[in-house]
This record gives structure tokens, sequence and C-alpha cells, in this order.
């Protein structure tokens, strides 16, 4: 196979020294807090939602106009990008870009949808329960200069979704020069959980869309996929956040909320929160399809393209001046894995380099065995070293800058995950594999008229989706519908030792999901209930959500049968 080269991983991110604290704690009386001055490693301030412009809240009312187009935005202080981007206009000259968009379940959604650019495009309302005709299918794809009607009522629980462009061939590119962004439902669970921890959207309910880019010296967007890139997924040589190059948060010492999303075209990354060295241990709340039952606790989490997961950070025992790391640790990429074990890696037999003194001790016994593959990254003439998937990376700095008084619990409860009546013994068989380069699902790529899997309307099916052993990690996603993963078979020892129960789920598994990351040789078993309210058969997709890989056609439709 052709091959994007394995690499070495370590731990990252330097931060001060912190101690271990819980929520059992409490802070003494309000002290001023102290002057801050941004470090050289993370000079730019987080963009957070605001009232409007790029980033801000957008409350779904009435009937509105979201516009994509090409507009001046500095990704890099000083210099001015071009970007594609969402567009709202509202009253009194309000503008909203890439905005966060905020519903209450059962809220409605009236939406003319205006295509400003060259190439074909279509907007998909990723995670929510919509008819087909409002999903997104790149059936629907409008040319340039054309409008599409959107009008939905969105059933789903609270969590957080997003939205991106889906035309085929278009998608990729779209999404990573700038089209996306976060839609945030809210119900009676999560209205209850914001007060009760003292939460509030932008200041300490933050969403953090990760994304890796590659910028020229004049601060633009690059992207050129090569056929390698196509085959293996087109990756940035940094991560930004919400559209910020190394960024710092500046926190109190109180509880914070990261609602956590990849946006990568194709990164996978192995979050952690980093005091110096050691990871830190947070809570997961949320993952996909919203709130689990109870808190989970946690200290490292794998998130693939298109999956969420919400955590809780206590800072209530730290002191002014202290920090924390969000990184992104080693770990072995299993992008071109050769087949059963035994049989050789091709990258494995080149010599290694040697590993980048700048990285930190790495955690596990699965890093350290990728860690001995030699730091290598993607050598390309005259582009900036691209870090390939695995490498440890740091991704934003948390500084604490002021002293609260915060006096809160997590609710022993959260919300309630009915579990959907299944188990993984009669199974439909989804078969994730290659040919000459070519990723295909059960033996198939993409073509506009077939609909090779077909479901009846209000069955209750479980789907085994197995990747092959020769071939890479995929982001399984389905339109329209929430599942449940049931168990995991075959996992790799970095996903294994992540497991909170029998059946070999993660933290990030628990709930409801739309996305889940399938690696080289694993079986995923899931459980999903196709029924629904909408009339007549409905056409959905089923694809990864490496957007590279979706462009090239892995993915197929799935009809609904009523």
């Amino acid at each position: 196979m052709t091959t994007r080269r394995n690499v070495i991983l370590g731990s990252v991110g330097a931060a001060a020294g912190l101690g271990a604290w819980w929520y059992s704690q409490r802070t003494p009386a309000p002290v001023p807090s102290t002057p801050f001055k941004p470090t050289a490693d993370f000079p730019n301030r987080l963009r957070v939602p605001g009232a409007e412009g790029f980033f801000g809240v957008y409350d779904i009312g009435q009937h509105f106009t979201i516009s994509a187009k090409a507009a001046q935005q500095a990704i890099v202080p000083g210099k001015p990008a071009t970007l594609l981007v969402y567009e709202i206009e509202g009253e009194g000259n309000k503008v909203w870009r890439n905005p966060v968009l905020r519903l209450k379940k059962g809220g409605a959604v009236k939406a003319k949808h205006w295509n400003g650019l060259p190439d074909t495009s279509i907007i998909h309302w990723h995670g929510l329960v919509v008819d087909s005709n409002n999903d997104g299918h790149p059936h629907y794809a409008v040319k340039g200069g054309e409008t599409y009607e959107y009008q939905f009522t969105v059933p789903n629980r609270a969590a957080t979704y997003w939205y991106h462009p889906h035309p085929h061939h278009f998608t990729g590119k779209q999404v990573y020069l700038g089209l996306a962004g976060f839609f945030i439902v809210e119900d009676d669970d999560e209205i209850a959980l914001q007060k009760a921890l003292d939460l509030k959207l932008g200041e300490t309910d933050i969403p953090l869309m990760l994304h890796d880019r590659r910028l020229d010296a004049q601060g633009q967007l690059v992207f050129n996929p090569t056929d390698e890139d196509k085959a293996d997924g087109f990756l940035g040589e940094q991560v930004l956040v919400n559209w910020t190059p190394k960024p710092h948060f500046e926190a109190a010492t109180r509880l914070y909320r990261f609602r956590l999303l990849n946006a990568s075209n194709a990164r996978m990354y192995k979050l952690a929160i980093l005091n110096g060295k050691e990871p830190v241990e947070f809570q997961v709340i949320a993952s996909d399809g919203g709130l689990l039952n109870t808190a989970q606790k946690a200290r490292e989490i794998f998130l693939s393209p298109g999956e969420r997961v919400e955590v809780l950070l206590d800072l209530r025992l730290a002191k002014v001046g202290d920090a924390l790391t969000l990184a992104s640790l080693g770990f072995d990429p299993m992008e071109h894995e050769e087949g059963p074990p035994g049989t050789e890696k091709k990258d494995e037999k080149k010599e290694s380099k040697p590993a980048d003194k700048s990285a930190h001790a790495m955690h596990g016994k699965a890093d350290a065995k990728a860690a001995d593959k030699g730091d290598k990254k993607a050598e390309t003439k005259g582009k900036p070293d691209i870090p390939e998937i695995g490498v440890a990376m740091d991704v934003m700095r948390i500084h604490v800058t002021s002293k609260v008084a915060y006096d809160r619990a997590v609710p022993a409860k959260l919300s309630t995950v009915m579990p959907t009546p299944a188990n993984c013994g009669t199974a439909r068989t989804i078969y994730l594999d290659h040919e000459k380069m070519v990723w295909r699902i059960n033996g198939q790529t993409y073509t506009h008229e077939a609909t090779p899997i077909t479901v009846k309307k209000g069955a209750v099916e479980v789907w085994e989706i197995k990747n092959a052993a020769a071939s890479m990690p995929h982001p399984f996603h389905i339109h329209g519908f929430q599942y449940q993963v049931l168990e995991r078979k075959g996992s790799p020892e970095q996903q294994k030792k992540l497991a909170v129960n029998a059946q070999g789920l993660a933290v990030t598994d628990l709930g409801w999901k739309d996305t889940v990351l399938v690696w080289p040789g694993e079986s995923v078993c899931i459980a999903i209930d196709f029924s629904h309210d909408f009339y007549g058969n409905q056409v959905y997709m089923i694809h990864c959500h490496n957007l590279e890989h979706e462009d090239q056609g892995m993915m197929l439709n799935l009809k609904i049968e009523a």
C-alpha cells in the first residue's frame, strides 16, 4: 500500500506544577486577578462565542437565510485570509459568520441556504434526526447562485451537534476552507445542568472546534491534496481551535465545561489535559447525542473526525498563575496495517529518524511501542513538515488568572439514556476495506441512484461494522439516526486500555452516537432504532467521516422503506 509514514509519539505540553483536585473542595473568597501576559508558545486568545460576528451565537427563531460565501477573516492575527463562511444577516446590521446555532428541543428551523460558491453545495445537519429532504444529501446540492429551503422540527435531545457542507466530491475542500459550525440543542436536562453548575455559553461553557490546517506565510489556507492525501486524508501542519492558532484560554478557579468537536478532515486526536507531563482527571458528561446517565472519570480519550465529547474540568484547587495544556498524546495511528499479526509493515523496514528531543515522556506501553518507530514527518519538497496522525501535539493552554468562590456539585444523575433492546447475535455486517487504495463499504463505492442498504421503518437492527485487518482507522457516520454502541471486539491495545466495561467500550462510546471510530481488524457492534415520524420512503447515507475517503466514494445510500 502507498504509505504515510508511521511516527513516534510522545506526550506533550509544558505547564506549571499543579496538584490533583476534585469536586468536594471549596475555594476562599474572591481575590483580585493578576495581569496576564501571553506566552510565546500560546500567544493568541482563544476565540469564544459572542453575541454576533465570527463564531457568534445565533438563537434560531423566525425564518433566516444562511449563505455560503467567501469572506476575509484573519486566522493569524494581522493577516486577513480568505475563508469560506456561513453568514447570517440580522436586524440592526448584525452579521454572524459560522455562527453557533442554538435551539430548544422541539423548535422549528425555517431557513434558506444560498450557495455563493463556484461549486455545488448543501448543508448537512450532522446528528439531527430530520427527513431526507432536510438532511443535506448530495442529491439536493445546489449550484452556485441557487438556493435550497429547509423546514424541519428538531426532536433531538440536548447535545452538541454541528453543520457542514455535504456535496459529493467537494465536502473535504469546503469544510477545510471554512464551512462548519456548532448546532447546540437544549432541553430540560440541559437547562437543569446549566443551573446546577452555573454554566454560561461562551464564558464557562466553551465549544472547542479542533481542526488542523496548513497556512502559508501570508496566513492563507493551503488545500492541495495529492493522490496520497486523497487516499489517506489531508492533514494540516498545526491544530487550530475555533480558528485560533496557538490559543490560550484564561480561566478562574471554578468548574468549566468544554464541548469538543473534531472538525478535521482526517486527523484523529488522543486528547488529555496535562499538568506538566501528567494527564489530570476530568469528567466526561456527554457524547455525540447528548448527556450520559452519569459523569464518567477519564484521563485520555480518542476523538475521530465528526465525533463530539463534552467534559468538565474542575480548577477549584488551582492557584492563580497555574497552567494546563490541552494536548493530543502520541499514539499508533495504524494507518497502513498490512494484515494479520506477524506481517511486517512497510514503514518498519525503513530506518527511523531520531526522536524529537522536545517531546516529553510517553504514557502507556502502547504509546511507548509506537515511539520506537521514530519521529517521522511528511517530507514534501517545498512544503512545511506535516505532523502525521498520532504525533504528540500541544493544542491549547489553559491559564488560571483569577480566583473566585464556587460551590457547586456535579449532579449524581445527568439524564436518562434508555438502552436499545438488542444484542450482537443477529447483526447485519458492514465491511470496510479497500481495493487499490479505493476505500469501500461492503465492496462498493458511492453511486447516486443505488440504495444497497434497505431497512424497514420501525425496525431495530444490530450492525456489526468490521474493518479489514489490512486497513486504516475509519470514523463511521450514519445520517438521520442516533445509535448505541454495544460492543467492541478485536480492538488494538491502545483502545482496550480505555475500556470501562466488559464489552470493551470507552467512555466516548457511551450514550447516543452518530459517529464511531473503527480500528483496523476491529468490529464494532451498534444498535439502531429506525423509527421516525416521516412520511414515505427516506434515503439517508452511511459513510466514513475521513472527508477525503468520503469524497472518493466511501459512502452508500441507506433507504428506509415506509
